[in-house]
């Protein structure tokens, strides 16, 4: 089953086919946030659990055959824009569970920290981006959603999705190349 019908299905009350979303959408999700979180898991984690239970809670204004994963991460959009606004979230601390599973069981001492500093600095530089660039960055090219997905998710046209990868991503080159020159 698709995910339209699968949230048909769990307007009609079906709990398997609920556990089937949760279960489709859940690592992706976790791994969504914590890139707008900076690398912090467990607010990612967090973040994750509210949009599923809001999901949940919202799932009969869900429009079939509206595609369901934007319909999702545009909850997850919204609780990350309200997290940003918190104090908390307007005073990141840098999570200590960046690499958490990441370096392989098989890597030398060198490679495991070598890709730490990859992903903390890809971490670093993708959280200097404004919170609009960075969302769209991210579910443009790590979650794969369409530009017309995009636009749904975030309530605005496809010119401004557009606008706003251009410019992240251009930012992202700039300061990848300021970094490479420290």
């Amino acid at each position: 089953m698709i995910d339209e019908e699968i949230a048909l299905s769990v307007q009609q009350g079906n709990t398997e086919a609920l556990a089937r979303l949760v279960e489709r959408h859940h690592s992706r999700l976790v791994g969504y946030l914590y890139l707008m979180l900076g690398g912090n898991r467990l607010q990612a984690e967090d973040l994750t659990q509210e949009a599923f239970m809001k999901a949940i809670l919202a799932i009969g204004s869900y429009t079939y055959p509206r595609p369901f994963k934007p319909w999702l991460y545009s909850i997850a959009v919204n609780l990350v824009h309200n997290y940003h606004n918190r104090a908390e979230g307007r005073y990141p601390t840098a999570g200590n569970d960046v690499l958490d599973g990441l370096p392989d069981e098989d890597d030398s001492v060198e490679e495991k920290v070598a890709k730490h500093r990859e992903i903390e600095q890809m971490l670093t530089l993708l959280g200097r981006l404004p919170v609009l660039q960075r969302e769209a960055v991210i579910l443009r090219y790590v979650e794969g959603l369409s530009l017309a997905e995009l636009a749904e998710v975030l309530n605005v046209p496809v010119g401004t999705i557009k606008s706003r990868i251009s410019v992240g991503l251009s930012r992202l080159r700039t300061l990848m190349q300021e970094n490479d020159e420290l």
